[in-house]
């Protein structure tokens, strides 16, 4: 909001703003258009348009809501956006678009508002406002009356508990694997919704033709997601009929006002992943964006540092927002003595630094490694995942199993040229369900494969199976590069013989900067990450039995810790994979028996009521993880729900920001 004090009351007088310019959001002003040192008069509406008036009380009040840092979009009293037209006058709109956005600057103790898409600067034109020229400026003043654009409430109320203890360590919890950036990726379209828009949420929670019933989106995210493609409304706001659920996969599930509720309730850390799929992308024929999986990551990398300036001029100006991104271990520790949320990056991709490989021959060299790892540096990534759903030029993946491994798998012929070569194996294993040709069979149900000329359908040993491909001699050279640098590898989507390998190679060098973040390693694996000192968290399943046949949360955290390296785990974490392409967790299936209450108090001491979107109200026990916000739920649910250890449930998570950041410092001092 504008540094200002906004009388009460019609009689009040008016005072003059002189607010610097990247705080002005939510400001209720007058607008006095001046031609160099002669006022023209008042802005006041007047029919389609806008003319000027000498009365200051007649004058149409304006609201500023910021776009961006020192932009705004300027709302009149009837809730219209002023936008530039291709006339030259500006006209009164119905929503926001690249013409009802301002860039502002100062001018003495004035403003000049200048078209963000044209340039133009606001004015007069034909005596009535509208494109003028570079003597034009604007004097504001405070009003009331303004119209107060929709938004969404936290819900969380009361003062939390700081976000450092008196030692210094970090106090909340940790979402090891989000992508938050997702409305950036797979060529922009493939994803319905966005994480913040400059036109607010009613930009950036609107609906999408493209995934409406029976079109590809709405019939991609039925095949993935289980959602019903022949009712798929797109209402959106206000209503979200029929999104966001826990399994609309291509929907946004992570609007900035949900990870702000989270922040509110505890979390104190988030690793944000840049994320991008080449072939997925391809098999949408609407984007926006190359489909080139370097490029996806620069886009997103854009998308999630303008996010943060976005909520910076939410939130009163330049580095004002408790959205900060982190580069460091101390840039984490100072961001939670602020209180704020400390947002890390990350990579997780198949084709990272374009190191596809074909029929076994790499398409890339050390050269294009050592090019990329300073490209995502500069970026601000602390961490990557090698290998991911994928084989590449640095190793062999973890099979997905059933029907989706069977899509993967053909994703992995469309990749590579071949199909995923596997073995029976003991102790660890890639996949501990049986891939068989059946699963193509129901794969086939959904439509022609277009397999390659002269491709034949695999036929895989039934139980456990392991991945022939192992870590390669540039998989070796990246790993190593990445230990110099003090990066965080993430095990993940490994095969088990990379993963193997790679621990070796971190043991030989007394490396912990390792982790699996999100139930996609075998309990072996784990195991040895925990001796390696490395971080651990599991994959943000319902507190118990939903009925979607996956490990619940408790159960898992439970397992970790019976380990025989279990022990060494201080602090834990959760990967959300949101907006990843992967499930939310449902309801419970004993939630009505044994329901969260609301409204309950979260682990950092602050009352939380359910959150609403428009007319929506989200509730943990009826709508399980449906969106972001009730990971704050979804939290305190996981604590009362783990019974005799809900203690010790609670301390671990409260203390997983801590215990991951010490981890990254540990990595970086033995780099």
């Amino acid at each position: 909001m504008a540094a200002v004090s906004v009388p009460s009351g019609p009689a009040a007088a008016a005072t003059k703003i002189t607010a610097a310019t990247d705080a002005l959001d939510g400001t209720c002003t007058t607008l006095q258009a001046y031609d160099g040192s002669s006022s023209i008069g008042y802005v006041v509406r007047n029919g389609a348009g806008y003319a000027f008036t000498s009365s200051a009380t007649a004058a149409t009040p304006f609201r500023l809501e910021a776009t961006q840092l020192s932009r705004y979009e300027l709302f009149d009293s009837s809730g219209a956006p002023a936008y530039q037209s291709v006339v030259g006058a500006i006209l009164a709109g119905d929503a926001y678009g690249d013409r009802a956005d301002w860039t502002v600057s100062a001018s003495g103790d004035r403003y000049r508002f200048t078209s963000t898409a044209t340039g133009q600067i606001m004015g007069s034109f034909l005596w009535n406002l509208g494109a003028g020229g570079t003597s034009h400026t604007m004097a504001l003043a405070t009003a009331t009356g303004c119209f107060t654009p929709p938004d969404i409430a936290t819900g969380v109320s009361g003062t939390a508990a700081p976000g450092v203890d008196s030692s210094g360590k970090l106090v909340g919890t940790i979402d090891a694997h989000a992508h938050i950036t997702a409305g950036a990726a797979f060529g922009g379209q493939l994803h319905c919704g966005e994480a913040w828009a400059p036109g607010g949420v009613r930009s950036a929670l609107a609906g999408c033709g493209t995934h409406a019933s029976l079109n590809l989106g709405a019939i991609l995210e039925g095949v993935i997601g289980g959602t019903d493609i022949l009712n798929s409304a797109e209402d959106g706001w206000p209503t979200f009929g029929d999104w966001p659920q826990h399994n609309s996969l291509l929907h946004e599930q992570s609007y900035y006002r949900s990870i702000e509720r989270s922040w509110r309730s505890g979390q104190r850390v988030m690793n944000a992943l840049l994320v991008a799929n080449r072939v997925l992308c391809d098999l949408f024929p609407y984007r926006d964006t190359s489909c080139d999986e370097m490029a996806q990551l620069r886009v997103q990398s854009t998308y999630l540092y303008s996010m943060q300036d976005y909520i910076d001029a939410q939130s009163g100006g330049a580095g004002k927002g408790w959205f900060r991104i982190a580069k460091t271990p101390a840039q984490v520790r100072s961001i939670a003595a602020q209180g704020k949320l400390a947002v890390l990056v990350g990579v997780e991709n198949s084709e990272i630094f374009g190191c596809r490989e074909i029929k076994d021959v790499a398409q890339c060299t050390t050269a294009n490694i050592d090019a990329g790892l300073n490209e995502l540096q500069a970026l601000g990534v602390s961490g990557l995942y090698p290998v991911h759903k994928f084989d590449n030029a640095f190793g062999g993946t973890r099979f997905d199993a059933g029907v989706t491994g069977a899509a993967l798998n053909l994703g992995n012929l469309i990749s590579t040229g071949h199909w995923w070569t596997a073995t029976s194996c003991t102790g660890p294993s890639d996949n501990e369900q049986p891939l068989v040709s059946d699963d193509f069979a129901e794969l086939l149900k959904l439509g022609p494969l277009n397999l390659p000329a002269g491709a034949i359908l695999p036929v895989y040993p039934s139980g456990k199976i392991c991945n022939t491909r192992g870590l390669t001699s540039l998989g070796t050279y990246l790993i190593k590069q990445m230990i110099t640098r003090g990066m965080i590898i993430h095990i993940d989507h490994m095969g088990v013989k990379t993963a193997q390998a790679v621990l070796d190679l971190a043991d030989a060098a007394n490396y912990p900067g390792v982790t699996s973040v999100h139930s996609w390693s075998d309990l072996g694996i784990i195991n040895r990450i925990l001796a390696r000192g490395g971080f651990v968290a599991t994959y943000a399943h319902a507190a118990h039995d939903a009925g979607d046949g996956e490990k619940d949360f408790v159960t898992e955290w439970r397992d970790n810790r019976a380990l025989s390296n279990g022990g060494s785990i201080t602090g834990y974490g959760f990967g959300s994979d949101v907006n990843g392409l992967a499930m939310q967790a449902p309801p419970r299936l004993n939630a009505a028996a044994s329901p969260l209450t609301y409204p309950f108090t979260a682990p950092n001491g602050t009352t939380v009521n359910k959150q609403s979107y428009g007319s929506r109200t989200f509730d943990l026990n009826t709508d399980g993880v449906a969106q972001y916000g009730l990971y704050a739920d979804w939290t305190t649910d996981l604590i009362r729900q783990a019974g005799s250890d809900g203690p010790a449930l609670k301390a671990q998570l409260m203390n997983g920001a801590e215990a991951y950041t010490r981890m990254w410092e540990k990595a970086i001092d033995a780099a």
